[in-house]
């Protein structure tokens, strides 16, 4: 199906609106073509009419302020009810499609997002959606009035004279031809400068995001070069569609000038020879005026819906982007979770093409269980844990809650049981009551105060310049490392699930913060599943079990004691950082 016919569809429910501005639009286009017919009565029935003076006079009287009734009184309301009908319709349809995407945005994999940059996905949702709002007052309401204006100027006109008529008329096939042969390479030009402005979004979008990465490292000559490039890219593709453009508006407003001039020749020998009156040869000037000037409009709306279906292909071409997690047809919403979890053979690549990440996985947890993963970098541990909340599903394998295969529930109420403390958690740049309450929206001032002080987050919050109200700017960018850990776990705390997922939540802290979040963690951590990633061996002595994970396979398992006693590799890494702690503290001494 191609673009224009899918983006019917969005407008189908407001095809009434759509035929209501159409009918009033006619009544706005129509009283003008009244004034030709005025201005020929006016000079032959008035003007050059061998009537006494005061007849004159009071002719043109009447016909004037017949006149002003129509165009002072009538039309304005007429104009106004237009304008809004168009507008609000074609808001409206955009605000439906923004919201469809931004569903789909929602919706779409971890892998999509790691392909793909920021400000180009902003770029399709703001400037792309922006564009095809013309399509709905161009091509679906513009364009027929600007056709029914042409079609009553000519049927006026044949009443006239057909003659002189057909002379008006005689360019119209070299003007579908000139139409036709240049703006068919159009639709690829507008593309290429959409697909250009993107990428300038997407570069600029990222480097805002780490100007603190160019500034510490002094990059910004070499961040200017490379913004520079991308921007010339973006200016060569826009210059080649004006370019094009501009060809094609030099040929079209020849040809519309040409026929006035063939006009004034031929009527004005028509005169002349006494066939026409002068009144009528005024009026089929005026006419053309009327005819042509919608017929420049269509050549305007022919460029400005190329644009527009050039956008419509980058907004659906988006919105077809496949989903890597879909519910099964008849998959379980989950209402409650024991908290068993099984990973039964587990294997697992991010792209066909890659090399395995995960090997053949197996290990059974226990209701209230807490499983601590440790290794080097790269050993598979994080990616273990993103399959628990299937932000990926497994390659080979399963992963078993209660005994259930995850991927036989709900996505979503599968994610509703599982809390994440990570590293790096996103603040979002509202209040620090709203980002609690990301853990549960409906959540009183209590409960998120009750959260945030079994996080140890309370005292903080309060000395803030606005307490729970206070701004914490764009990814909590005006909290320290520790305050932003504290709130995420608060509203981990007041999601309450039974199943917990805590990825390098202390690393990176100093001791004090790290003390309060250790703190905030165990009791946040008791009595449920409990899965922690750390790289910080010292952290983690207090785990039920302990899995060592390398290249992907589970090596060791068992508690921190056992594992000292078997002395492999747990022992190694584990003595490696005692040691590595040890020097340190002697240097700080």
């Amino acid at each position: 199906m191609n673009s224009m016919k899918r983006y019917i569809k969005f407008v189908s429910p407001y095809k009434w609106k759509i035929v209501l501005t159409i009918l009033i639009g006619i009544f706005k286009f129509g009283i003008p073509l009244l004034l030709p017919l005025i201005l020929k009565y006016v000079i032959d029935n008035v003007v050059n009419a061998e009537i006494p003076q005061s007849q004159q006079i009071n002719e043109l009287a009447w016909i004037m302020g017949g006149a002003l009734f129509v165009f002072v009184v009538l039309r304005p309301p007429i104009e106004y009810y237009r304008q809004y009908l168009a507008q609000w319709t074609a808001n409206k349809i955009l605000y439906d499609i923004r919201n469809k995407l931004f569903d789909h945005v929602q919706r779409l994999s971890l892998r999509y997002y790691s392909k793909t940059k920021t400000g180009e996905i902003i770029s399709r949702i703001i400037n792309d959606v922006e564009q095809t709002k013309n399509f709905i007052l161009t091509g679906l309401m513009n364009i027929w009035l600007d056709s029914i204006t042409i079609i009553i100027a000519l049927s006026i006109m044949f009443t006239l004279n057909v003659k002189l008529t057909l002379v008006s008329i005689a360019l119209f096939p070299v003007y579908g031809f000139a139409v036709w042969f240049f703006f068919g390479r159009l639709r690829q030009y507008t593309r290429d400068r959409s697909q250009a402005l993107a990428e300038v979004q997407g570069h600029l979008h990222e480097r805002v995001a780490g100007m603190p990465v160019v500034r510490s490292f002094a990059l910004e000559e070499y961040e200017q070069d490379k913004f520079d490039k991308k921007n010339a890219n973006f200016l060569n593709k826009a210059v080649q569609h004006t370019s094009w453009n501009a060809k094609t508006f030099m040929v079209t407003t020849t040809i519309t000038d040409l026929a006035p001039l063939i006009l004034i020749g031929v009527s004005g020998l028509l005169v002349i020879q006494g066939d026409i009156s002068i009144g009528t040869m005024t009026a089929f000037y005026a006419y053309m005026e009327r005819v042509y000037s919608p017929l420049r409009r269509l050549v305007n709306s022919s460029t400005t819906l190329i644009q527009s279906i050039a956008s419509m292909d980058r907004v659906f071409e988006f919105m077809d982007e496949d989903y890597d997690i879909v519910d099964k047809k008849h998959a379980k919403h989950i209402e409650n979770v024991h908290g068993d979890v099984k990973f039964q053979n587990v294997s697992f690549q991010y792209d066909e093409e890659d090399a395995e990440v995960l090997h053949n996985v197996s290990l059974d947890v226990v209701k209230g269980e807490t499983i601590a993963l440790v290794g080097m970098s790269g050993g598979g541990k994080s990616t273990l844990i993103s399959l628990i909340p299937r932000f990926y599903d497994v390659t080979k394998g399963s992963i078993k809650i209660d005994g259930m295969d995850i991927r036989d529930m709900e996505a979503r109420s599968l994610r509703d049981k599982v809390g994440m403390v990570l590293q790096d958690n996103i603040l979002f740049s509202d209040s620090v009551e709203t980002n609690i309450k990301m853990g549960n929206p409906e959540a009183t001032r209590e409960q998120v105060i009750e959260a945030a002080k079994a996080a140890n987050a309370h005292d903080f919050i309060m000395e803030l310049s606005d307490g729970y109200d206070t701004l914490v700017g764009e990814r909590g960018i005006k909290l320290s490392g520790g305050q932003k850990q504290r709130v995420a776990i608060a509203r981990v705390f007041l999601k309450n699930p039974p199943l917990l997922i805590l990825d390098e939540a202390t690393s990176a802290l100093d001791l004090e913060s790290e003390h309060l979040i250790q703190e905030a963690l165990e009791k946040l951590a008791h009595d449920r599943t409990t899965f922690i990633v750390a790289h910080r061996l010292s952290t983690i002595t207090h785990a039920d079990r302990i899995v060592l994970m390398q290249n992907g396979e589970i090596k060791e398992v068992g508690s921190h004691n056992e594992l000292m006693a078997i002395k492999g590799q747990y022992y190694d890494l584990f003595q490696v950082q005692e040691l590595a702690t040890d020097d340190k503290q002697m240097i700080e001494r």
